[in-house]
Parts: C-alpha cells; structure tokens; sequence
C-alpha cells in the first residue's frame, strides 16, 4: 500500500494542490500616466537560460490584472527581488490584492523608488522604476514578437476576461492567464551580494531571499521564513569535460575555450579551477586571443610552470 494520498487537482495547483516554494518579488510596469506601478508576483522563473541571443524569464499573470495590462500596452518590466524582512510582509502582500488601480495601490506602497541602470544609456525609451530596497533587479522587455504576441497589444476585454484566440507560451494564454518572456535587459546588485558572486560566495552575504507558498487557505499568505544557508559539497570528485565547460563558459563570455584545451586542466582541483580560468582569460586579453586551444593552453601551462619555478 503505498504512503501517499492522491490529492485532487484544481485551478491554481501549485497554491491548492501543492506545497510549491517559490519567490516573491515586485513587479514594476508604468501606468497610463506614466507613473510607476508596482505588482506582487511570485509565478516568475528563469525561461531561456543558454544557447540564445539573450536571456529571459517568464511570467505568468492573470491578464486582466494591471501589470498583464501595462505589459500588454507596451511598458517595460523590472522584477525586483526581495528580501526577507518581517516588517515588510504587509506592504508586499497588499501589492497583490486584485482589483485595485495602479493609484490605489501606489498610495500607501512603502518603499522606496529610484531610476535602474536602463535608462540612463537609452533615455529616449520610458522605464518603470526600481524598488530600492530589493536586493536584485532584472529589468527587462516583453518580447512580443515570439508567437505574434502584438497583436495581443490592444486588445479589449469582454465581461473581465478575454475571447479567443488564445497563444500557446506568450501573450495571452487562456480565457484568463497570460504568458509573458521577459528579456533581460540587465541585472542590477546591490554591491554586498554582486561582491558574494563576483569574489567567492559566502553564507555571511547570502541574502534572505523572500520565498512564500500561495494563498493556501484562501486567507493567509504564506510565507517561509528563511535561515542562513548551507553550502553542501557536489558529489563531483573527479572533474568531467562537462563539469570544466560549465565552469569556463561562465568566466567571460568574450573567451572562448576548446574542449583540447579544457582537457588539458581536468586534473585541477575544483577549488582552484575558477583561479586557473581567470588566469587563462587575463593571459588571453593580453595576448589578443579571444578563443583558447590546445596550443594557448600550452603556453599558458609553461609559463606557469616557469612562474612556479621561480
């Protein structure tokens, strides 16, 4: 017999049917006026993520709620992620309520907004602004070209939801959802944790990231109150090909490496690996080589090991 029960599915599973963890962040778009407006969301997630042109997330929205709306009319998006604080569980949770306008819920909204970093190298072209006191902000642009999601710009509602046709993965989704993929046209960090990515990660200067599980009872908001993290070792003892290219893709996306020349540093300890990957670039840029072989590779090992040898 087994330990489980099978539980029903319904609408909004993950919140119903599921204990789902998942982030919490506020989503700004700009008002018809031009004013910010800013949305709780937490159905946001990481959707092209390598082997494209850019990256992006997706949102899942409920299409008549202001944010689907703005988006649809052309705003751009910032998602902004936050952080786990107590006080700020109110303020975050009436930000979701539905039914309000943009005004309404900007009243009495309760943090701070400031310009990002878009908008100062393209100011001809309007963005929402940022949440301060986020930890991270990815600002970005709905790409309503995939799927012929514009021709959903523009389109009316009918008695609070939307007629067919309905889009497979962008614009308008259902009778009531929509999908957006969401460019990501940058990455904003406060200093504190771009120093924990950039420098070597540390539980110290981990953020608390907010992270709740829905409206599960149809009254509360759930939150999960987060701790310090734990770095868990991976189970990787012997370094692969793959383990190595994962790493040296992501050292500078301007070097490239071969596999011959990956091969030839396999048998150095991972914790030394990010430090051997950074020298192959630094000697890469010196020299004018922007894609690293077997033969650089060589070169870069014998002058280390003459370096050594001093």
């Amino acid at each position: 017999m087994s330990s489980f029960k099978d539980l029903r599915i319904v609408d909004n599973f993950y919140q119903t049917s599921s204990y789902y963890p998942m982030p919490t962040v506020l989503i700004s778009t700009l008002a018809a006026d031009g004013s910010t407006s800013c949305g709780s969301y937490s159905l946001v997630a990481p959707y092209y993520i390598a082997g494209k042109d850019y990256y992006a997330m997706l949102l899942l929205a409920r299409n008549s709620s202001n944010t689907a709306q703005h988006i649809l009319n052309g705003s751009k998006v910032a998602l902004n992620f936050m952080t786990d604080e107590r006080k700020n569980y109110k303020k975050i949770v009436a930000q979701g309520w539905p039914g309000d306008t943009p005004q309404e819920k900007m009243k009495n909204f309760g943090f701070t907004l400031e310009d990002g970093l878009c908008i100062a190298e393209d100011p001809s072209t309007p963005r929402p602004k940022v949440v301060s006191e986020a930890y991270q902000v990815m600002e970005c642009t709905w790409m309503c070209d995939l799927e012929n999601a514009k021709e959903d710009m523009g389109r009316s509602l009918e008695d609070g939801c939307y007629p067919p046709p309905y889009r497979d993965f962008n614009g308008i989704t259902s009778q009531y959802g929509a999908h957006f993929i969401l460019r990501i046209d940058k990455v904003l960090m406060k200093e504190k944790y771009y120093d924990n990515i950039i420098n070597g990660v540390k539980a110290k200067n981990w953020p608390n990231v907010l992270v709740c599980h829905g409206y599960r009872d149809s009254k509360n908001f759930w939150f999960a109150k987060t701790r310090r993290t734990i770095a868990e070792l991976l189970p990787i003892r012997e370094a692969t090909l793959s383990s190595v290219r994962y790493a040296a893709d992501r050292t500078d996306p301007n070097i490239h490496f071969t596999d011959d020349a990956l091969e030839m540093i396999l048998n150095v300890p991972r914790i030394f690996l990010p430090t051997a990957l950074k020298g192959c670039v630094a000697w890469a840029k010196e020299n004018g080589v922007t894609e690293i072989t077997a033969k650089e590779m060589a070169i870069i090992n014998d002058k280390r090991a003459k370096e050594k040898k001093k």
